[in-house]
Parts: structure tokens; sequence; C-alpha cells
């Protein structure tokens, strides 16, 4: 990017593509048999994107971003597992990507481990220990899901990077 202006901008588009992703994905029916509240993380392709390309503090920008949105639209409790999870993904993932230099379905899966166990502890923290029954499955859950997330970011990186870098 050759000027503050066009990075502001892009980070603002990939807020959007964020908020849009994660309202979709709100818009899909629970998977009988699934714990509540499991997604895939659509949105969390855009923070990887960022996290890996853009650096950390724009992608804690579009994680908080995230967040406040869900407080918003889904209240307090919503708003809370979604910025515990987004922004320890985040961290997760930069570090991993940027400094570790792990690949990208590694750092996904990482990423989307973190943001299972910062969710999970939240919840604990606002009910019971009974939550915590749920771990086994949401290291299943956060494994296949990072592996997804990782796939769709290998499919639309390209597009992005010449968006990020031309502004077209």
């Amino acid at each position: 990017m050759k000027s503050s202006a066009r990075f502001v901008a892009f980070t603002g588009i990939l807020a959007a593509l964020s908020l849009i992703l994660s309202m979709l994905e709100n818009l899909l029916p629970p998977v009988p048999g699934m714990p509540p509240g499991a997604k895939l993380g659509l949105s969390n392709i855009v923070s990887m994107y960022a996290a890996g390309s853009m650096g950390l503090m724009p992608a804690l920008a579009l994680a908080l971003t995230k967040g406040i949105f869900s407080f918003v639209t889904r209240g307090v409790t919503a708003g809370l597992m979604s910025t515990s999870g987004a922004v320890c993904s985040t961290l997760v993932v930069w570090l991993l990507l940027g400094k570790c230099r792990f690949g990208l379905m590694g750092a996904s899966a990482a990423g989307a481990l973190a943001h299972n166990g910062a969710q999970l502890m939240v919840a604990y923290l606002l009910t019971s220990s009974a939550v915590l029954y749920y771990a086994p499955v949401l290291v299943l859950l956060g494994t296949a899901s990072g592996v997804v997330t990782a796939l769709a970011l290998h499919a639309v990186f390209q597009p992005l990077e010449r968006l990020r870098q031309t502004g077209w």
C-alpha cells in the first residue's frame, strides 16, 4: 500500500467483509448435534489474512470491530465471546505466521483452537464448569474449522493481495 489513506480504506473494506461473513454465518441454521453456537468461523479468514499480510495492529482492529459488532447486534454475552475469541485467535495467528513462520494450515488450526479456548473460558466464567465438557468436541471442531478456513484463505489470498497492493 502506497499511502495511509489507501491502507485505511483497505482495512475498512476488510472490516466490512468480515462483518458480512459473520452476519451470513449467523443466518445459517445450527447443525444438529453440535454444541450451541458452533460455527465455522468464516470471518476469521479476514483476520488471518490481516495478521499475515498487514501486521498485528490492523488485524487486532478487525478483531475488535467484530467484537463491537457482536456487542451491538447480539448482546453482552455474544460480544464477550466474540471479542475474546477473535483477539486470542488473531494473536496466535499473527505470532505463528509472522514470527514463527508456521504454515497457513497449522497457524489457522492453532488460531481456531485459541478462539475456541478463549470462548470456552468466557463461557466458564459466565456459567459453570459444565461447559468444560465441550472441550474435546471443540478441539475436533476447531481443528476442522481451522483447516477449512485456511483452504478458503488460500483460495482468496491472491485477489486480496492484488487489491491491497494496487487498490483495484
